[in-house]
């Protein structure tokens, strides 16, 4: 180590700017930094750093360390660690890192099917800075004048540099006998020998490149650009979207259902059956007038246009990114890359749990493993929490209907007077129905933010229980378990709403109660005007509360906890607060920080599309959250969090799965809605089949779609008729009193629930024949980037061997007639140098 005196230190640390990313020199770039406290109980510790340091150097790398004297808190040292070009060229050969050696000479092809509808989002040349495309090819150290090498110093992208020295970080041993398992440096920072490991921020280099990929490596940039695919998508469902609100809004007074409510002639004079027992008397239908008139926004033809519309949307977003997908592939040089090297990699945890010990056929190795009678005792346990937390999900989701069986009685008991038509604006709108809707929606949210945080612990508990043998495997439990979890808590009451709420009622004399008759809690009606409304209601709470809640949480939970763990440094702002220091003050991004952000989009992605046709201005307020979402999760990488090591990823891995899943439950999911929520339907069965004037129209459908009761058959405890009437009515379709299948359901009810399951049975064959016709039509690969891949294989086989034909040449004129005495190229540079295999 090259530790000099304090004041030496301070000297050279004062040259520096605040935010050098250089060696005291100047000139070696700090590639990784090892921070750690010197306790006074703690010589294990330094004889394991003692060790460790040295083995690092032994295979080549180059360290220097900052007295604690020069840091901020006067007790952390930093480690700052620099790759030299021997050991990047090394290591990238043993990695088989792509690198150029020729520039593309297929023609730029500019007809792209369907690249016109990403054209305006696209940064114009002169800001990305485009640089040229090469053909690559695994780099090889022994044949480096092969390869494009114009500057050694920058011709592994920092990305590629960081990983290089992770990857040996993550293999060098801290023990002396270097043949036990005592190696890397997560078992490091888990002892807490070192308290952090982290590569630096570059903010010159950060802005010049703008795209990700080559800053944070390919995992990362794949998110930015899913994440950047799916916001431009979202537009054209949002301005379809838009329209479709619009048209609901333009033909305001052609709703001649809402007409017939709000008149005195027809709604004034119909008397309402109660909607609850006791508290609840009769109610006259005009006064559900203006959640009809709100119902109409929602519910007209477009939607079952936007629903069919969607269905195919979402075909042709996951058909477009398969595409996007594979070109980024060959770009990012990621056409060859296998996710089983990852898979080979053991996790600490495993191995340090798992005592027991096996052959790998493969490796011819001993090697940890988990006996199978304990592998499914902890799944079984796993599986059993899970379970467990799912119910408790569905208990508190009955106990919120229950909450709304409950208030809307009292609500319907307090506003019988309209005391709420005082208040201006709103007063008019505040119906029994709408503050219950509103204030269930509310408590439901709140407790869903509650469960989601509670079960977040508890599922990285099961699944650490678990002890998944590799971070790939890890991964992939901890998604399914998160996404089941979160599946059920934000949609269960999307799903009672739309599905349940005013299915089973039953009919004046003879309900349907919740717990039973004892428990005095009717099952919900719909209005008149329907559930939709509700669902709406429901949509726009949930959704809404998450995506405000979600981007204050991620910009200022990590803001906070830096500000707070930087007051030091503006304790002393005399002294220089550098680079590492800084960064050691972030907060660190976590091998999960990925795993948050896809799990936030893909429930927005689930609100969009499961019930987009109960509110189609969802697309809309998912792309205005998505341009802020974009722009915090960058400020919040480059600003708020350490920079995470680069690591690499062809796809969003098991994300694009659980995406198709939704996009085929969507259509399900819509056209029941449209079906049996909405009262598309109803409607259209009246006015085709039982209208009864020579012309189609809506004049007396609301008539029509009520039955009639005699009041004389309800107990009259605690109910005052307020009317001059001896009935009241209901909404189903049943027969009168006096007829002799009194209240028994009337042929009409059979028509419209045979044209429900009629249009269901239609619209899903539909979509999904124009779901799997686009599918086909598209291919997964653009043709020109199959062509390019070929190209690049070809050319790499035939520049090799003209390269090998040429370096034999020039050995044989050499050597003259003498016998080629060639010695194996394999590492010829670094003889004095370890070299950390993958088989290690």
């Amino acid at each position: 180590n090259n530790v000099a005196t304090g004041c030496r230190c301070c000297i050279d640390k004062q040259q520096h700017s605040k935010d050098s990313v250089f060696f005291r020199d100047g000139v070696r770039r700090i590639d990784f930094v090892l921070s750690y406290v010197d306790d006074k109980d703690s010589e294990r510790k330094q004889e394991r750093r003692k060790v460790y340091e040295a083995n690092l150097e032994k295979v080549g790398l180059e360290l220097e360390t900052e007295d604690k004297s020069e840091s901020e808190d006067g007790k952390t040292y930093f480690v700052k660690i620099h790759a030299p070009w021997e050991v990047l060229a090394t290591y990238a050969d043993v990695l088989k890192i792509k690198v150029p050696f020729k520039a593309n000479d297929i023609p730029e092809n500019n007809d792209i099917p369907m690249n016109w509808l990403s054209t305006p989002f696209r940064l114009p040349e002169h800001v990305m800075h485009p640089e040229p495309d090469y053909f690559t090819a695994p780099f090889n150290k022994s044949k480096s004048d092969f390869f494009l090498i114009d500057d050694k110093d920058t011709f592994f992208p920092p990305s590629t540099r960081n990983r290089i020295v992770y990857y040996i970080l993550s293999r060098c041993s801290y023990f002396k006998d270097e043949c036990g398992d005592k190696k890397g440096i997560k078992r490091l920072l888990n002892n807490g020998t070192y308290t952090a490991a982290f590569p630096l921020h570059d903010v010159s280099l950060l802005w010049q490149n703008l795209i990700f990929m080559k800053y944070y490596g390919e995992k990362i940039g794949i998110y930015f650009a899913w994440l950047g695919f799916y916001t431009e998508m979202l537009l054209f469902a949002a301005v379809v979207g838009t329209i479709c609100f619009i048209y609901g809004f333009l033909t305001y007074d052609d709703n001649q259902w809402s007409k017939e409510i709000c008149s005195e002639e027809v709604g004034g004079s119909i008397v309402m059956c109660p909607l609850c027992d006791l508290k609840c008397g009769y109610w006259k239908l005009n006064t559900t007038c203006n959640s009809s008139w709100q119902s109409h926004l929602f519910d007209n033809v477009a939607t079952v246009f936007f629903a069919i519309f969607m269905g195919i949307w979402v075909t042709l977003f996951l058909e477009f990114w398969k595409r996007r997908q594979a070109r980024l592939e060959y770009e990012w040089d990621l056409v060859d890359f296998e996710e089983e090297q990852q898979q080979l990699q053991l996790r600490p945890e495993y191995e340090t749990k798992c005592t027991n010990r096996k052959l790998n056929r493969i490796t011819q190795e001993m090697e940890p493993y988990l006996p199978i009678t304990n592998k499914c005792a902890r799944t079984c346990l796993s599986g059993a929490t899970v379970l467990f937390w799912i119910s408790l999900i569905i208990a508190c989701i009955i106990g919120v209907i229950a909450y709304r069986l409950a208030v809307y009685a009292a609500f319907a008991s307090i506003m019988k007077d309209s005391p709420t038509n005082k208040l201006q604006v709103v007063g008019p709108y505040i119906t029994p129905q709408l503050a219950t809707s509103v204030t269930a929606s509310c408590i439901n949210f709140v407790i869903i933010m509650i469960l989601n945080l509670m079960y977040e612990r508890v599922a990285v508990w099961i699944t650490d229980m678990e002890i998944p043998k590799t971070h790939l495997e890890y991964e992939n439990k901890l998604t399914v378990k998160m996404f089941l979890f979160q599946f059920v808590n934000y949609y269960s009451s999307c799903f009672y709403v739309a599905f349940f709420k005013g299915k089973f009622v039953g009919y004046p004399g003879k309900y349907a109660y919740m717990f039973g008759e004892w428990s005095k809690l009717r099952n919900e009606e719909c209005d008149p005007g329907g559930c939709l409304i509700e669902l709406t209601t429901q949509l726009v709470i949930v959704m809404t509360g998450k995506q405000v809640w979600g981007n204050i949480q991620e910009a200022l939970v990590p803001w906070m906890m830096n500000w707070w763990g930087s007051r030091k440094a503006r304790n002393h702002p005399e002294s220089l607060y550098s680079r590492w220091e800084q960064d050691h003050d972030l907060q660190g991004f976590g091998q999960l920080g990925l795993f948050y952000e896809y799990l936030e989009m893909v429930i927005q992605f689930g609100f969009i599309t499961l019930f987009v046709a109960s509110f189609p201005l969802a697309p809309l307020l998912a792309l205005i959250n998505n341009v802020i979402e974009v722009r915090v999760d960058a400020w919040k990488l480059t600003t708020q969090f350490r920079r995470p090591v680069a690591a690499k990823a062809h796809s969003i891995g098991a994300w694009e799965e659980i995406l198709s899943g939704i996009a085929i439950l969507s259509v399900v999911t819509n056209a029941f809605i449209v079906a049996f929520t909405s009262d598309m339907i109803p409607r259209l069965v009246y006015m085709y089949a039982y209208h009864s004037e020579g012309e189609m129209s809506m004049k007396g459908y609301i008539n029509n779609s009520l039955s009639v009761f005699n009041i004389s058959e309800i107990p009259q405890t605690n109910l005052n008729v307020l009317w001059c009437s001896f009935l009241c009515r209901y909404r189903d379709y049943r027969y009168p009193p006096g007829h002799e299948k009194q209240y028994a359901h009337t042929m009409q009810f059979w028509h419209i629930l045979a044209a429900k399951m009629a249009f269901i049975i239609i619209m899903e064959h539909v979509v999904f024949v124009v779901k799997f016709f686009v599918a086909w039509m598209i291919p997964d690969v653009p043709s020109d980037v199959r062509a390019r891949v070929k190209r690049e294989r070809y050319l790499v086989q035939e520049y090799l061997h003209n390269y090998e034909v040429e370096k034999l040449k020039i050995q044989l004129s050499q050597n003259g007639n003498n016998e080629c005495t060639c010695t194996p190229m394999i590492y010829p540079s670094l003889p004095k140098h370890e070299v950390l295999s993958e088989c290690l």
